[in-house]
C-alpha cells in the first residue's frame, strides 16, 4: 500500500510539473509576442529620445526590486515545512523594504535628475518608482502560486497585464503624451499584476511576525541579494554608462537594439539551460556518456543560435526600417553588434551548467568574479570611445567569458575549447557566408519590404541547404531534441 501511495504521489508530481512546464511555456510565448507587437506600436508613436529617459534610471529601479525581494521568494519556494508566520513575516518585511526604497528613490530623484542631465527624471521616477512598492505587496502571492507549481493563473495573470497595461500606453502616446505613455504602462502594469494576484491566489496575510521565519529567510535571501546586486548592475551598467556618458537618443536605440536580440536569445537560453541542468544531472557519473551528450548538445545550441543570430544582423536594417521606422536607424549597427556578440551566451549557460553538475559551484563563483573584473576593465577602457566600441568591448566581453569557461569544462571532462570550436565552427562558418552573401545583396534591391523578403528567403534557404549537405545528422539531433517531451 505505502509503494502504491508513493508511486500514486510521483504521479501527480509529475502531472503538476508536465502542466507547470506547458503553461509556463505559454506565457513566455504569449508575453513575448504580446511585448514585441506593442513595442513596435509604440515605438512608432514615440521618439529614442523617450525611450532614452525612460531607460536613465532603470539600474536604480533594478536594484530596489532586488532588495524588495531580498531572496525571500526563493526561499519560500524551497522550504519544505512552510506555514502561515514564514508567508506572513515575509509579506510583511517586503512591505516595509519596498516602502524604505521608494522613499530613498524619491529624495534621490533630483540629484539622479541633475547626474544625467534630464531634468524631467525628477518627477518621473517619483511616478515610475511606484512599481517598487506596488511589486512588494504581490512577491509572496506569486511564490507561493509558484511552490504549487500553479503556473496557469501566473499566465492568465501575466497576459492581462501586459495587454491591458500595452493597450493604455498606446492610447496615451497616440494622444501625444510622450514619455509619459511608457511610465503608464510600467506603473499600470504592476498595479493589475498584483490586483490580480491578490483576487485569483487563494492566500492573504495574517498579523502575525516571527523572528525564527525571518533568520531563516534572510540566512537564505542575504546570498541571493550580493549576487542579484553583482548581476543587476552588470546588466544595466551600458544603459548607465551611455544614459551619462552621451545622450537619450542614442541610449534609447540601445534599450531598443538590446530589446530586440534579447526577446529570442533570452527563451532560447531559458530553454537550454532548463533542459540540459536535469539532463546532465541523470548521466553526472559516466563520464563518458556526459562527453557525447555533451559535445551534441553544443552542436545542437550551436545549429539554433548561430543561423538566427547571424540572420537577423543580415537583415537589420530593413527589419528595423520596417518595424520601427527609419528615426530608429541609429540602432541598426548596435543591434548587429549585439547579435554577434550575444552567440556564445546560450553556450557560455551550457558551460556554467556543467560546474553545477559536476558540484563545482566553488568554481562558478570564481569565475564569475573574474569575468566580472574582466568586464568591468573592458568597460573602463571603451566607454570615452563612442557607444559602438563599446559594444564591441561587450562582444569581447562575452567571448572571453567562452575561452574562460571552456578551459574549466576541458579540466572537468576532457572537453575544452579545441573541442568546443570543432562541434561549433560548422554552424558558425555556414551562417557567416549566408550572412555575407546577404549583406552583398541587399544594397542592390530596391526598398526596404523587398529587402526584407528577399534577405530573409536567400538567408533561410542558404543555411538551411549547407546545413542539410554537411550537417543533416545536426538537424536529426534537434529535430529529435525538440520532439522529446
Amino acid at each position: 500500500m505505502l509503494d502504491y501511495s508513493l508511486k500514486m504521489a510521483a504521479e501527480q508530481l509529475k502531472t503538476r510539473a508536465k502542466k507547470g512546464f506547458i503553461w509556463n511555456t505559454i506565457e513566455r510565448i504569449a508575453t513575448n509576442g504580446i511585448q514585441f507587437l506593442l513595442t513596435i506600436i509604440l515605438a512608432r508613436l514615440l521618439s529614442p529620445n523617450d525611450y532614452g529617459i525612460i531607460a536613465m534610471p532603470a539600474i536604480f529601479l533594478a536594484l530596489a526590486q532586488v532588495l524588495i525581494d531580498s531572496g525571500f521568494a526563493n526561499a519560500l519556494i524551497r522550504k519544505p515545512d512552510l506555514n502561515e508566520k514564514d508567508l506572513s513575516t515575509a509579506f510583511y518585511f517586503n512591505i516595509v523594504v519596498g516602502l524604505v526604497a521608494y522613499l530613498l528613490l524619491f529624495l534621490a530623484s533630483p540629484l539622479i535628475a541633475d547626474f544625467f542631465n534630464t531634468p524631467i527624471l525628477s518627477v518621473l521616477l517619483k511616478v515610475t518608482a511606484l512599481v517598487v512598492v506596488i511589486n512588494s505587496l504581490g512577491i509572496v502571492q506569486q511564490a507561493v502560486m509558484t511552490k504549487k507549481m500553479d503556473f496557469k493563473t501566473q499566465t492568465i495573470i501575466t497576459i492581462i497585464s501586459t495587454l491591458v497595461s500595452g493597450i493604455g500606453g498606446i492610447w496615451m502616446a497616440y494622444n501625444g503624451n510622450g514619455i509619459w505613455a511608457l511610465a503608464f504602462q510600467q506603473v499600470s502594469a504592476a498595479l493589475i499584476r498584483v490586483v490580480l494576484l491578490w483576487t485569483l491566489g487563494h492566500w492573504h496575510p495574517i498579523l502575525v511576525w516571527s523572528r525564527t521565519s525571518f533568520n531563516y529567510l534572510w540566512s537564505f535571501g542575504s546570498k541571493i541579494i550580493v549576487i542579484g546586486f553583482l548581476d543587476t548592475i552588470f546588466n544595466n551598467i551600458y544603459a548607465f554608462v551611455i544614459g551619462k556618458m552621451y545622450n537619450a537618443k542614442d541610449l534609447g536605440n540601445y534599450s531598443r537594439a538590446q530589446h530586440f536580440v534579447d526577446l529570442p536569445i533570452n527563451n532560447i537560453n531559458g530553454i537550454i539551460s532548463r533542459v540540459t541542468l536535469p539532463l546532465l544531472s541523470e548521466i553526472q557519473g559516466n563520464n563518458n556518456r556526459l562527453n557525447q551528450i555533451y559535445t551534441r548538445l553544443i552542436s545542437i545550441v550551436s545549429l539554433l543560435v548561430f543561423p538566427l543570430l547571424f540572420g537577423m544582423a543580415a537583415i537589420a536594417s530593413p527589419l528595423i526600417y520596417v518595424l520601427l521606422g527609419k528615426e530608429w536607424s541609429g540602432c541598426i549597427i548596435m543591434f548587429q553588434i549585439l547579435c554577434v556578440a550575444r552567440i556564445w551566451t546560450p553556450i557560455n549557460a551550457i558551460n556554467l551548467n556543467l560546474l553545477q553538475v559536476k558540484g563545482r559551484t566553488d568554481l562558478f563563483l570564481k569565475l564569475e568574479i573574474v569575468k566580472k573584473i574582466i568586464h568591468s576593465v573592458i568597460l573602463v577602457l571603451t566607454f570615452f570611445s563612442g557607444v559602438y566600441v563599446m559594444l564591441i568591448g561587450y562582444a569581447l566581453v562575452v567571448f572571453l567569458a567562452f575561452l574562460i569557461n571552456t578551459y574549466y569544462t576541458k579540466k572537468i571532462i576532457g572537453i575544452g575549447l579545441g573541442e568546443q570550436f570543432m562541434s561549433i565552427f560548422p554552424f558558425l562558418f555556414i551562417s557567416v557566408v549566408s550572412f555575407v552573401v546577404v549583406y552583398l545583396i541587399l544594397p542592390l534591391l530596391d526598398n526596404c519590404y523587398t529587402q526584407l523578403i528577399i534577405g530573409i528567403s536567400i538567408y533561410c534557404f542558404l543555411s538551411f541547404f549547407f546545413m542539410y549537405l554537411f550537417k543533416r545528422e545536426s538537424l536529426n539531433d534537434l529535430k529529435s531534441f525538440l520532439c522529446k517531451k
